[in-house]
């Protein structure tokens, strides 16, 4: 589970039940300072992808919910997609994005290997399968160092 700061979690327990009921994928919460502004910025997915109107739809029903359920000195909140290039880092990143290709960096060679581009075949326990060309390779994500999503132009 990725390290959050306290207000982060507070904010990313209160609106995982949201986030579910309307069918997305709560993928983090971030609180912190840019510039002199505190920012309380959730992060939402689903599969094929978040638009402007999801982000709007979730915020509208998310921040009432922040402000009874928890005391924030945020003066922004935003709602927004991970974005194309944000690593996958947790096993339910990589469920998300089954089927797809991902470049991935391990930490050691492994079967002569170090990175590669791969499908998501899929996943079990903390265990994920990719398809390399035709071979399956399976891997334990305390072995992965860096996977994103492969974006091809």
């Amino acid at each position: 589970m990725k390290k959050r700061s306290k207000k982060a979690q507070q904010a990313y327990d209160i609106v995982l039940p949201l986030a579910k009921s309307m069918g997305y994928d709560l993928v983090d919460v971030e609180y912190g300072k840019e510039g002199q502004k505190m920012f309380l910025t959730v992060y939402i997915d689903k599969k094929g992808g978040i638009t402007s109107d999801d982000c709007e739809a979730f915020s509208k029903e998310a921040d009432p919910l922040i402000d009874e359920g928890m005391d924030s000195d945020a003066d922004y909140f935003v709602v927004s997609s991970p974005g194309l290039t944000r690593p996958l880092e947790e096993v339910e990143d990589f469920r998300r994005y089954e089927g797809e290709k991902i470049d991935v960096k391990l930490f050691a060679v492994k079967d002569g290997i170090k990175d590669f581009t791969g499908k998501i075949e899929g996943t079990e326990g903390d265990e994920i399968t990719f398809d390399v060309d035709g071979d399956k390779i399976t891997l334990n994500i305390k072995e992965i160092a860096k996977a994103v999503r492969h974006i091809e132009f």
